[in-house]
């Protein structure tokens, strides 16, 4: 009896020794299927000595992103106008933000629904990317310093963030 049960002991230990486990790794690597560029860098205009605005109206420029999608209804595009400078002068008073983003020109006339069903909260602005082809996206900003008060001299700069994000 001990000579079966010690026989059983030992077939068991070299199974278990002999087995053996491996991990075979599987690796890949996905590219984007939309890209966004800057094609028009915005510029601030100083109509009134407490205003600065990308309106061309107000001697200035909107920026202009532009979004490439290859596979529609995969991807939203969100863009946040600026609430704050980048860099400045020191400024002692409050400043107040307004903006917008809009489509300015699109590839495929089946996108000009965009706009009405854009989403927009605080300074961002969401749209559903639901057809294959090229966005053009204006985005209006304008900063309004404390009450009628004059900005200091110097340079202003603000940023435009535009993301591409996947569904």
């Amino acid at each position: 009896m001990f000579k079966q049960t010690s026989l059983v002991a030992a077939i068991l230990l070299s199974v278990t020794q002999g087995a053996r486990a491996l991990d075979a790794p599987i690796m890949g690597s996905v590219q984007s299927k939309c890209s966004i560029t800057t094609d028009t860098p915005g510029i601030y205009g100083n109509p009134t000595p407490s205003v600065l605005s990308t309106a061309a109206v107000d001697g200035g420029i909107e920026p202009v992103v532009r979004f490439d999608v290859i596979s529609a209804d995969y991807y939203k595009a969100v863009i946040t106008h600026p609430q704050d400078f980048s860099s400045s002068p020191t400024l002692t008073d409050t400043v107040v933000w307004n903006g917008a983003v809009s489509v300015s020109e699109v590839s495929d006339p089946l996108m000009s629904g965009y706009d009405a069903a854009k989403r927009v909260y605080n300074n961002v602005t969401e749209f559903d990317l639901t057809v294959a082809g090229t966005t053009w996206f204006s985005i209006t900003s304008d900063a309004s310093y404390g009450f009628d008060k004059s900005w200091p001299a110097g340079s202003y700069n603000a940023v435009v963030s535009a993301e591409c994000i996947a569904l």
